[in-house]
């Protein structure tokens, strides 16, 4: 019996023992499949596309190379600063409120050039902008939902040429407004869309006063072609930080055509806030479903 007893204090001493190493936060392993394995060279650059905007971006060594690709958001260019460097990381946060983690290996012979970071874990609903940065994600649903709204505005349309321009709803969502434009070409000649400007210009004034212009860049648009075919109708939404219109001021929608004279403006006084249809957050559910 004795025997027996002895044998089973022995056996949970020995399954104690190989518990206990697992259970100490500092010798846990490192489980790579957790994160995105890329192999870098050093003359060799890796271009990883992610869906949205890049708004941050942190390499954990100082022997590898990252920037954004010149002229886009959305491409990182990667490669190693010196060959055979150990492993790192990389993390990337982008406009979608989401986050990236990169490990990074040296391999000159077989460095991945092109990687999708939809193919890559990420972390979402846990990154927080601060005040001054928009979600594009969250513009970019508002928009959309701006896009289908069956809510009308009505009296700001101005034709001429057979081109009309049309200004038929305007939203609003936190401190942004999304304004929904109808181009309509009943020519028979495509409209080349040299410039669509949106800014805030005095009242018409005599010829001697000076007048001032001030213009506003919209932070997105639902459609970037810039032809509207003959006989046809496009709708586009712009999203537009937050304004509104001082007395004796106008916000003006200008459409110039390329190599043409088709132009057209479109005039918004300063009851604009009478116009405005709210998005609400109950909306954004329903459209993420």
């Amino acid at each position: 019996m004795k025997k027996v007893n002895y044998l089973f204090l022995i056996s949970c001493i020995l399954v104690f023992v190989s518990a206990y190493p697992q259970s100490n936060p500092k010798e846990m392993p490192f489980y790579e499949d957790q994160y995105k394995n890329l192999q870098v060279g050093f003359s060799k650059t890796t271009s990883i596309v992610f869906p949205y905007a890049i708004k941050s971006i942190d390499k954990g060594s100082a022997d590898v190379l990252v920037q954004k690709a010149k002229g886009v958001e959305n491409i990182l260019l990667v490669k190693a600063a010196k060959q055979y460097f150990f492993q790192t990381n990389l993390t990337v946060v982008t406009s979608d409120a989401k986050l990236y983690v990169f490990v990074l290996n040296y391999d000159e012979d077989c460095p991945d050039l092109n990687i999708k970071a939809d193919n890559a874990v990420a972390a979402s609903n846990d990154v927080i902008f601060s005040a001054d940065n928009e979600n594009q994600k969250r513009i970019e649903q508002c928009a959309s939902i701006a896009l289908s709204k069956m809510k009308k505005t009505t009296g700001l349309k101005k034709s001429k040429y057979q081109i009309s321009l049309e200004v038929n709803g305007i939203f609003i969502q936190q401190d942004v407004l999304y304004i929904r434009v109808v181009f309509e070409n009943k020519s028979k000649i495509n409209y080349d869309i040299d410039q669509f400007r949106f800014f805030i210009r005095d009242r018409k004034k005599s010829k001697r006063t000076a007048s001032q212009e001030i213009e506003i860049q919209p932070l997105y648009a639902t459609s970037s072609t810039a032809v509207i075919p003959n006989e046809s109708v496009t709708i586009k939404v712009y999203a537009l930080e937050k304004f509104t219109i001082p007395e004796n001021k106008y916000l003006t929608l200008e459409m110039i055509e390329k190599n043409g004279g088709r132009h057209l403006e479109v005039d918004i006084n300063n009851n604009l806030t009478d116009k405005i249809f709210p998005i609400t957050e109950s909306a954004l559910i329903l459209f993420k479903f």
